[in-house]
């Protein structure tokens, strides 16, 4: 385990005080310190574990004697239920804030460790590893200049977050020392520094919601009693706002106030289920680090309710808190952060999996009253999306049928002097190259450079763009229709635009559910599954049927030369055209039948996946 302390650090060094300790509650929220080299806790005796303290020890302090002389040893007993880490001082009982006096002799090393707490050596006790004990027994040596009364205070850690701080112990004191200033129970009172929590007897409700209250709302206007809805109010009471936070959620809602629309430099509430209990807590967002949790933090009336895996909590918090660090003024507008995550049993909390959801402006809480709802996807994302799934989905599978089928339907049509297939896929393809250029940027923009967090979908749009452009110059070139080359132009125009056909959708699987954007699951994977069945199908289906006609065509050609051996040229050339013409209008309006509905799926796939995108 680790405690940390900043008013002592920052009144010696403040620059760099902070700084240490900023370094030592972040790793102890990831790693602790199980070793109880714990320094650092001197003066607070608090663990920088982002929780509030218990309210009700369950273990106690107990000493052999009520009287001493400087030299004396004192026996020094803590015990109680199982506990994993533990701070043992002496302080002046008439000034509790005051340095630790006296020093500890030890009696089991294997459970317990002397520290150095400022200038006197030994003056605290600490465990030694996470072991779980019951019991630890020092000596305490009066010093020379030692108080008239001391207080024995210990700090208890049951588990990470659960924790006594500062639990009173006995008064010893010299001869003939002065009655007390301060009654005992005075004195536990003073060093209690948790807020009553309450249980929350309903669930909260949408009332209220942009005439008396600010209210954010997910997905827009939803209930916040359902299952599905995240919830988020706001209530200025004269100088003070009472805040709602709801939402499907069995690990951790939070919140946050931001000057941007980035992770960094916040202001944020948390409330995390600990074995089945709700903690509210204050934090600061550093960067993208783990938010750094507040020992103590200024919330009031706080209230809590965990039903069917709706996660709801309640305080109140005023509107201005110039003496706590890293609390935003609630007059100001802000960006608002409302995120969901995981938990572990003891209140560790993981990254929240998906984007958190943002307010699309900065608004302030205390101002007019709104109700409005927030994107879990960026506006650059959402547009890098749709215009993906437009090139991909849209023009180029129509493109290709054009191209692959519709050679001999279209062959005698003619648009700006060119063949009307020709023009057709050229056209769509074109559209393509410049849609997913103008795509491929948009992420690099709103990140600022390359993304470390998005696995192989950089990677491969990267590769698919690179062939789209690849394609398109090859296009370019294109050789004449009887040129020797043209026969090994067409493999690898085909090869390469197949290529750049497959990548793309396998790019698209994968994006569809980064926390970017993060479509529902598993409706996006069966959606884009039933795409690519789609669009299979339909070419299988037009290879079928050419397959069908020229296996038809083959016979009327054979009855043809028999027939020519009977008939003048006239009258054979005649003849053949009229029997071709009938299956050559067949064939044709059968592929025009089977384009027109694969266009009309193509567009509902499409809106399917725009309509998704938009309810993010």
């Amino acid at each position: 385990m680790i405690f940390e302390t900043l008013l002592e650090l920052q009144m010696e060094l403040p620059g760099l005080a902070f700084a240490v300790w900023m370094f030592v509650c972040f790793y102890a929220s990831v790693d602790g310190y199980p070793s109880g080299k714990v320094r650092e806790a001197c003066t607070s005796m608090i663990p920088c574990h982002g929780s509030s303290p218990q309210p009700s020890p369950e273990h106690t302090i107990t000493v052999n004697g009520t009287e001493f002389k400087p030299g004396d040893n004192i026996e020094v007993h803590l015990s109680g239920p199982d506990f994993e880490g533990f701070f043992i001082q002496a302080r002046d009982a008439e000034h509790l804030d005051s340095p630790a006096v006296g020093s500890f002799m030890l009696v089991d090393r294997r459970l317990s460790q002397l520290l150095t707490c400022g200038h006197t050596k030994n003056s605290a006790v600490s465990h030694t590893s996470k072991a779980k004990k019951k019991y630890i027994k020092v000596y305490w040596i009066a010093p020379g200049d030692a108080p008239k009364r001391v207080q024995f205070l210990a700090t208890v850690v049951k588990k990470y977050k659960t924790f006594w701080v500062k639990i009173p112990g006995p008064i010893v004191s010299q001869p003939n020392a002065p009655s007390p200033t301060t009654p005992l129970h005075a004195t536990s009172e003073a060093i209690s520094t948790s807020h009553p929590v309450s249980y929350l007897s309903k669930p909260f409700n949408a009332s209220g919601c942009g005439s008396m209250k600010f209210c954010i709302r997910n997905p827009s206007n939803c209930d916040p009693e359902s299952a599905s809805c995240f919830f988020l109010s706001f209530q200025q009471d004269k100088s003070s706002v009472f805040i709602e936070m709801s939402g499907p959620s069995e690990g951790y809602l939070a919140f946050a106030l931001s000057h941007d629309q980035w992770m960094g430099g916040d202001d944020a509430y948390l409330c995390i289920n600990e074995d089945h209990r709700i903690h509210v807590s204050t934090a600061y967002l550093k960067g993208r680090s783990p938010p750094v949790l507040d020992s103590e933090n200024a919330l009031e009336d706080v209230s809590w309710r965990l039903v069917h895996g709706v996660l709801q909590c309640s305080f109140r918090r005023s509107i201005r808190l110039p003496a706590y660090k890293g609390r935003f003024n609630l007059d100001a507008s802000y960006y608002i952060f409302l995120a969901d995550g995981e938990a572990s049993e003891g209140g560790l909390i993981y990254k929240h999996r998906r984007q958190p959801l943002i307010t699309s402006g900065i608004y302030n809480v205390t101002g007019l009253p709104q109700d409005i709802g927030g994107s879990r996807s960026p506006r650059l994302i959402k547009a890098h999306g749709a215009l993906m799934f437009v090139a991909w989905i849209t023009t180029v599978g129509i493109g290709v049928i054009v191209a692959r089928f519709f050679k001999p339907v279209w062959s005698h049509s003619f648009l700006l002097g060119k063949e009307m297939w020709f023009q057709v896929h050229r056209m769509l393809m074109l559209t393509t190259v410049m849609l997913t250029s103008i795509s491929f940027v948009l992420p690099f923009i709103y990140r600022g450079g390359w993304s470390q967090q998005a696995g192989f979908h950089p990677y491969l749009g990267c590769t698919v763009m690179a062939l789209t452009i690849f394609q398109a110059l090859m296009a370019g070139f294109r050789p004449s229709r009887h040129a020797p080359r043209r026969q090994l132009f067409n493999w690898f125009h085909w090869s390469t635009g197949t290529t750049a056909r497959i990548l793309a959708v396998v790019t698209m699987f994968l994006g569809m559910d980064l926390p970017a954007l993060d479509l529902p699951d598993p409706w996006d994977t069966y959606t884009m599954i039933g795409f690519v069945a789609w669009h299979v199908g339909i070419d299988v289906l037009l290879e079928i049927h050419s397959y069908c006609l020229v296996r038809k065509v083959e016979v009327i050609e054979d009855d043809r030369v028999q027939i020519l051996q009977s008939l003048t040229s006239a009258e054979a050339e005649t003849g053949t055209s009229m029997a071709f013409l009938p299956l050559l209008l067949q064939g044709h309006l059968f592929k025009q039948i089977v384009l027109t509905i694969y266009v009309c799926g193509n567009i509902v796939f499409l809106i399917a996946f725009l309509a998704a995108i938009n309810q993010i």
